[in-house]
């Protein structure tokens, strides 16, 4: 008998944002720091589709610092261009939030970086917290990503 896995909901949302004229360095590329401002870019827009906003956890109590970010540089965005950003939610069982990130030149759909993120959960008073919180828990059995 072969037992199927069943394949997890895959929750992404896509974004873009055009390159401004302070984004770039005087060779007009963009600097190596804003991607971090695309990655934050994709989240919040990430979050405002799926209803965990940075707002809606402060709503709930909860705040969500990133304690782990990286980048990896593949093609440089110029002034001008626009950035397709790709953001991923990665299902985890631990009290944090993972997102994958994948930018694309949308003129010629060049993958130019890549990215991860990862939060945890704090509670107003700034304590961490050890498991997930309901608001959390609540939110992934809407969206198919927890059984029960």
């Amino acid at each position: 008998m072969v037992i199927k896995k069943q394949a997890q909901p895959h929750l992404v949302h896509t974004s873009e944002s055009v390159i401004r004229f302070s984004e770039v360095d005087s060779m007009r590329i963009v600097w190596h720091g804003n991607y971090l401002k695309f990655l934050e870019d994709g989240r919040e827009a990430f979050g405002r589709k799926y209803g965990i906003g940075y707002l809606d956890m402060f709503d709930h109590g909860l705040m969500t610092p990133i304690v782990e970010i990286s980048c990896s540089y593949k093609k440089q965005l110029y002034y001008g261009d626009t950035v397709i950003i790709e953001t991923e939610f990665i299902n985890c069982e631990a009290a944090k939030i993972v997102f994958h990130y994948n930018l694309y030149r949308r003129s010629d759909h060049e993958l130019v970086a890549t990215g991860k993120s990862v939060q945890v959960f704090l509670d107003l008073n700034g304590d961490l917290l050890l498991t997930v919180p309901e608001y959390i828990l609540g939110w992934k059995r809407k969206n198919g990503l927890l059984k029960v």
